[in-house]
C-alpha cells in the first residue's frame, strides 16, 4: 500500500509523492515563546516526530523545520509586565520548550530558526510583495492587500470579511481594507525594532513563517503542518503572501493536527469540554506532566488518537493510557523471564528468522506476526494513523501472550516457542520505535518506580508467600485484595509472583 495523506487544502486524501525524489521538506509552526510550554505545545512536535520517523523508515531523507516566534505582540506585552527584555524572556521560554521536547524524545527536528535572526529575509519578502502590487506601505507599516489575491481564503474556506487578525489594534493607520494584514509594523517607543526601508519596525507574525520556510525548504515544499487553530488566519495568510511573492504553490500538502481538549468545571458546577488554551487559563504544564507521568506514557497517549482528531485530556485518559502501555511492559518482562535474558536491541525480529520459523511447528504464529506487521504499516500508510498502528501493537501483544499460553511456555520452555515469542516481541518493539516508543533512554512505566517501591513490593510479596506456605490463605488473600484496592495487581506465575499497577 502506498502512503496517502489528508490534505487540508483539497479536503481529500492524496497519494504522497515528494517534490524532490527521495527527499521530503516539512515545516511545522512552533511556539510564540512568551510563557511556559503546556501539553498542547507538545502535540504537533510529537505527531510530526512520528511522521518523520515513518518517512525515514520508508526510505525518504527528511528535512524538518520548526520555527521559534521570538518577535510578537504577546512577547512584548509579557516582557513589559515582568519588567524584563523581550530577548531575555524569549530566551528563557525557548530553553524551556527545547527541554520539554528533549524529554519527550522529540529529537528529529533539524533546525529551529528564530524570527529575530531572519529580519533581512522578511524585509526582502515584503519588498517583493510591494513590487508585485500585492502589498503597500503607509505610515511605516506594510500591509498585504487581500483584494489583490483572487485565491485568498482557499485554505480555510472563509470569506475576506471574516479576516479580523490585527484590525482592531491597527485600525485607521492607512489600511485600504479592514481585512488587510500587517507584514511589517512600525515600532512604538521601547519595542524591539530593526531598520527597514519603511523606518524602524518589526515583522508581522505571518510573514515570519513564510520567510523562514522558504529560506530553508524552498519556494515550494512538501508538508506544512500545524494545529487546526492556526488554519485561519495564520496559515491562510502565509499561503496568500507566499504564493503572491513567488508565483508558485507554497506547500504541496497541508496537515493539521487536532487540538487538545480538557474538561473544565464551570461556575455553575457543571463540566464543560473545551479547547485547552492560554487565553482560557485551562492549560496544563508540560513540565509538570512529564515529572508526574513520564514521557513514554504521554507520548503513547498523544499518539493513541489519530492526529486529525481532538485529543481529550483527562485523568481517565491518562489512567487508561497507563494501563495500555503497561501491556507492553508486562509482555517484555514475561519474555525476558522465560528466555532468561534481556530483549537486546540487536535481537532478531520475526522477519529475520522467518525462513526457519516457517519450517517449524510455530509456522502459523510466525505468519500471524508477519501479517500483523504488514497491517501496522498499512495503518501508517493511511494518513499516518498512529492510533490504528498502536491498536495493531496491542493485537501483537495479545497474540504473543496467547501463543505462550497455548504452548504452556512457563512449564515446557520449548526452545522454538521461546525464540518465536522473543522475535515477535522484538518485532513489536521495532514497530513501536517507528512511533518513537520503546526507545532506549525513554523509560517505560516500571523504570519510573523508585527503588524503595520495588523493595517494599518485594517484601510484601515475600510475606504473602510465607503466609501461603503455612496455609494462612485468608491472610494472603487479604494482602492481595488490599493491594488491588490500591491499584496494584499481583500475578502468581509458575516461576514466582510479580506485581504491576492497574
Amino acid at each position: 500500500m502506498s502512503l496517502r495523506v489528508y490534505d487540508t487544502l483539497t479536503r481529500e486524501k492524496q497519494l504522497f509523492a515528494s517534490i524532490r525524489p527521495g527527499r521530503v521538506g516539512i515545516y511545522l509552526c512552533g511556539p510564540t515563546v512568551y510563557k511556559s510550554s503546556h501539553i498542547g505545545h507538545m502535540v504537533g512536535p510529537v505527531v510530526f516526530d512520528a511522521i518523520k520517523r515513518y518517512l525515514r523508515f520508508k526510505g525518504w531523507e527528511v528535512n524538518w523545520i520548526v520555527n521559534i516566534t521570538d518577535v510578537d505582540d504577546k512577547l512584548i506585552e509579557a516582557a513589559a509586565r515582568q519588567n524584563v527584555t523581550v530577548a531575555d524572556l524569549a530566551a528563557k521560554y525557548t530553553a524551556e520548550y527545547l527541554d520539554c521536547l528533549h524529554r519527550f524524545g522529540v529529537d528529529s527536528i533539524d533546525r529551529f530558526p528564530k524570527a529575530s535572526e531572519h529580519i533581512p529575509d522578511i524585509i526582502e519578502m515584503c519588498q517583493k510583495l510591494i513590487a508585485g502590487g500585492f502589498a503597500y506601505a503607509v505610515g511605516g507599516n506594510v500591509w498585504f492587500d487581500v483584494a489583490k489575491d483572487a485565491d485568498y481564503g482557499k485554505l480555510s474556506n472563509r470569506k475576506v470579511e471574516e479576516q479580523t487578525s490585527g484590525t482592531r489594534a491597527l485600525e485607521g493607520q492607512g489600511k485600504r481594507n479592514p481585512a488587510d494584514f500587517a507584514l511589517w509594523k512600525s515600532a512604538k517607543p521601547g519595542e524591539p525594532a530593526w531598520d527597514s526601508p519603511w523606518g524602524k519596525g518589526r515583522p508581522g507574525w505571518h510573514i515570519e513563517c513564510s520567510a523562514m520556510s522558504i529560506k530553508y525548504l524552498g519556494e515550494t515544499f512538501d508538508i506544512h503542518g500545524g494545529g487546526m487553530d492556526l488554519m485561519f488566519p495564520h496559515h491562510e495568510n502565509e499561503l496568500a503572501q507566499s504564493e503572491c511573492a513567488t508565483g508558485k504553490p507554497f506547500a504541496k500538502y497541508w496537515l493539521h493536527n487536532g487540538l487538545t481538549r480538557i474538561k473544565t468545571k464551570l461556575a455553575s458546577g457543571e463540566w464543560a469540554d473545551e479547547k485547552m488554551s492560554g487565553s482560557l487559563g485551562n492549560v496544563v504544564s508540560a513540565r509538570e506532566l512529564l515529572d508526574t507521568w513520564g514521557p513514554e506514557l504521554l507520548r503513547y497517549m498523544l499518539l493513541s488518537t489519530h492526529y486529525r482528531r481532538p485529543i481529550e485530556f483527562t485523568d481517565e485518559v491518562l489512567s487508561n493510557s497507563r494501563k495500555g502501555l503497561a501491556v507492553f511492559d508486562r509482555l517484555t518482562d514475561r519474555v525476558e523471564r522465560l528466555t532468561g535474558k534481556p530483549l537486546a536491541e540487536n535481537a532478531p525480529e520475526m522477519d529475520q528468522i522467518a525462513a526457519r520459523m516457517l519450517e517449524s511447528e510455530v509456522s502459523g504464529f510466525a505468519r500471524q506476526v508477519i501479517g500483523d506487521k504488514m497491517r501496522f504499516l498499512e495503518m501508517m500508510d493511511d494518513d499516518f494513523n498512529t492510533a490504528g498502528a498502536i491498536a495493531v501493537l496491542h493485537e501483537i501483544a495479545g497474540d504473543v501472550n496467547g501463543f505462550l499460553e497455548q504452548n504452556r511456555a512457563e512449564t515446557t520452555r520449548h526452545e522454538d516457542v521461546l525464540q518465536a515469542a522473543a522475535a515477535a516481541a522484538q518485532t513489536l518493539r521495532r514497530l513501536g520505535q517507528i512511533l518513537g516508543l520503546f526507545r532506549p533512554g525513554l523509560p517505560g512505566l516500571r523504570a519510573k518506580e523508585p527503588g524503595t517501591v520495588e523493595q517494599l513490593m518485594a517484601l510484601i510479596i515475600q510475606l504473602r508467600n510465607d503466609a501461603r506456605k503455612v496455609k494462612q490463605f485468608a491472610l494472603s488473600d487479604s494482602v492481595r485484595d488490599g493491594l488491588k484496592k490500591l491499584g496494584i495487581v499481583l500475578e502468581d506465575r509458575p516461576d514466582g509472583t510479580v506485581w504491576r499497577r492497574e
